[in-house]
C-alpha cells in the first residue's frame, strides 16, 4: 500500500519541522476568521446550539465516532471543535474508515498535515446547516478550503458522494451529520494501492 499526495514531497525531517509552526498558524488564522464569521450568526441558530450541553468532540465520542475521534486528537484539531466557533461536521462511522485500503490511516496518522487535510475536508466552520439547508445547496466550503458538493438523490442528501445516515445530530457548538463514507479532498490528498 501507498500514500501518496498531489503535494510535492518533502524529507521526513524538514516534513516533522514545518508541521508544528503551519499548525499554530493554521489555528491563529482560522480564529481570527471564525470570530468574524460567528459574529453575524442568527439568534435563532444560536439558540438551536444551546440545546445540547455537549460540543461536537464530546457529543462525537458519545455516539461512538471512535476513529475519527482518534484521528482527530492525531492532528490537534479537538480544542478547536470542542471549544470554539460553530461547525456543521460530517463524520464517518467506524465502518467507514475500515473501507479505506489497507494501511490508509497508519499512513494518515504519520503525516499530520495530510491528516489535517482530510479532516477538515469534513469541517464547515462559522455555519449549522442542517439536513433543510443541505438540500438547498449544491456545495459548501470546508474548513480545507475546498468546496464540497451537494447532491441531493432519491436516497437522500449526499456529500462529496457519501451518503448522510443520519442527519442533524445536534452539539452545543455546532451539528454533525453521520456519512457512510471518508472525503478525501480533490487533488489533495490520495490513497492509493501499489501494483
Amino acid at each position: 500500500m501507498l500514500f501518496t499526495s498531489g503535494c510535492s514531497q518533502q524529507s521526513a525531517e524538514n516534513e516533522t519541522g514545518n508541521i508544528e509552526n503551519n499548525k499554530t498558524e493554521y489555528r491563529g488564522t482560522e480564529r481570527e476568521n471564525l470570530k468574524e464569521e460567528v459574529e453575524g450568526v442568527p439568534q435563532e441558530v444560536l439558540n438551536v446550539v444551546e440545546k445540547s450541553d455537549r460540543n461536537v468532540m464530546q457529543t462525537l465520542a458519545d455516539r461512538n465516532f471512535t476513529t475519527f475521534v482518534e484521528l482527530l486528537n492525531v492532528a490537534g484539531l479537538e480544542p478547536l471543535l470542542a471549544k470554539e466557533g460553530i461547525y456543521t461536521v460530517f463524520a464517518p462511522t467506524n465502518e467507514a474508515f475500515d473501507e479505506l485500503p489497507e494501511n490508509a490511516i497508519p499512513a494518515l496518522e504519520n503525516n499530520t498535515r495530510e491528516l489535517e487535510k482530510v479532516l477538515t475536508y469534513h469541517v464547515v466552520a462559522g455555519k449549522i446547516l442542517m439536513e433543510k439547508d443541505l438540500e438547498n445547496m449544491t456545495s459548501v466550503k470546508t474548513l480545507e478550503g475546498r468546496e464540497l458538493p451537494i447532491n441531493v438523490t432519491e436516497n437522500g442528501v449526499q456529500v462529496g458522494g457519501a451518503n448522510i445516515t443520519e442527519a442533524d445530530i445536534v452539539a452545543s457548538n455546532g451539528v454533525i451529520h453521520q456519512i457512510d463514507k471518508v472525503l478525501i479532498p480533490p487533488s489533495g490528498v490520495e490513497i492509493t494501492t501499489s501494483p
